[in-house]
């Protein structure tokens, strides 16, 4: 018999490198999960790491070891000054996602620093890790990983979407949980304010300025993946391979970028979604209320819920910290129907 209650800390790192997101929740098991987040906090990176992680992609092997290890005890440092800061005693478990620096499930291949068995060692707790590598070798696309959170924590909400740095949606479709990856939003929409000066968009106020080029925005919504049938994911080679050479091909202003950019976001989402339904939206996102507007310009009859702030800032770790929870009782956290892998699956490694 499985015990009803966990107290665990759930630890993400987003790919718009906004830092590395904390949750200690608490969870109940009795008809159906439930939760609490008692305590959160985001510990954003330096200057010198949000370089390191934005060029990650270019790097050699023997360079990416060394970010491995570098980075697993930069993660360690923050989550044991996230105990020490809370002073957390009950504690089942720390599950953390690590940092995505490569994604190509299409070659059998996925990569999440932070998650070596060094963090362990380092922070004396049981860790749950890695929980994209077993679904790639599946078949799968290793993403995304948040649906079974979904399902098994805001079932009330037909879909279920997260802005961050890409926009990911989950939703239940003839009795099956499907979710995918939908379009690129913070990486891009961060880089051009970061071109500015300035770390992002607040609330969508440079791209309101912005007039939308309607050639660039033809070209994005015509871009091959978005036909493409899902399950599917993106990363960041998408990104830099894809996205970026069409917005640098238009010699157009970082504001008409930011508003063409915005009103991609905005279609692409609204196609996935069905009139009159109930749609949660979390992620730092959300918080672009230029890009919410938008959204419910292109879908007016969907009720659109933006939730409280820890919800709509730490979903992502409070999720993984349930995903840890389901690998303990080695009970199913990854679903087949949504990463199209062989099977449904208990993924993640565990050091105890």
């Amino acid at each position: 018999m499985f015990k009803e209650n966990y107290n665990v800390i759930g630890v993400m790192s987003g790919t718009s490198l906004d830092g590395v997101d904390l949750a200690y929740t608490a969870f109940n098991k009795k008809d159906q999960w439930t939760y609490q987040i008692l305590h959160s906090e985001t510990v954003a990176y330096s200057p010198e790491w949000v370089e390191q992680l934005k060029n990650a992609f270019h790097f050699s092997t023997s360079e990416l070891e060394a970010l491995n290890v570098s980075y697993t005890k930069l993660l360690a440092s923050i989550i044991a000054d996230f105990i020490s800061k809370h002073q957390l005693v009950a504690i089942d478990a720390v599950c953390s996602h690590g940092h995505t620096i490569l994604h190509q499930p299409h070659n059998g291949f996925t990569l999440q620093i932070g998650n070596l068995p060094l963090l362990r060692n380092l922070l004396a707790h049981t860790i749950v890790c890695d929980f994209r590598v077993q679904d790639v070798a599946l078949g799968g696309q290793g993403a995304p990983l948040v649906p079974i959170g979904d399902e098994l924590l805001f079932s009330e909400y037909d879909y279920c979407l997260n802005l961050g740095g890409f926009s990911n949606i989950s939703f239940h479709e003839n009795g099956t949980r499907m979710a995918f990856d939908i379009s690129p939003v913070n990486t891009v929409l961060n880089y051009y304010a970061n071109a500015m000066g300035l770390p992002y968009d607040d609330g969508g106020a440079i791209a309101k300025t912005g007039t939308i080029h309607a050639e660039l925005l033809a070209q994005l919504n015509g871009l091959t993946y978005y036909k493409t049938a899902y399950p599917k994911s993106l990363g960041m080679e998408f990104v830099q391979e894809i996205i970026f050479p069409q917005l640098h091909s238009f010699p157009i202003s970082v504001p008409d970028v930011l508003a063409t950019f915005v009103e991609h976001i905005a279609v692409q989402v609204a196609a996935v979604c069905q009139p009159n339904t109930k749609l949660l939206v979390t992620g730092g996102g959300a918080y672009n209320t230029f890009l919410m507007d938008r959204l419910q310009q292109h879908l007016p009859s969907v009720q659109i819920t933006i939730p409280e702030d820890k919800t709509i800032q730490f979903k992502e770790a409070l999720i993984f910290a349930l995903l840890g929870v389901l690998r303990l009782r080695n009970e199913i956290n990854v679903l087949a129907s949504v990463t199209g892998a062989q099977r449904d699956h208990s993924s993640g490694q565990i050091y105890s």
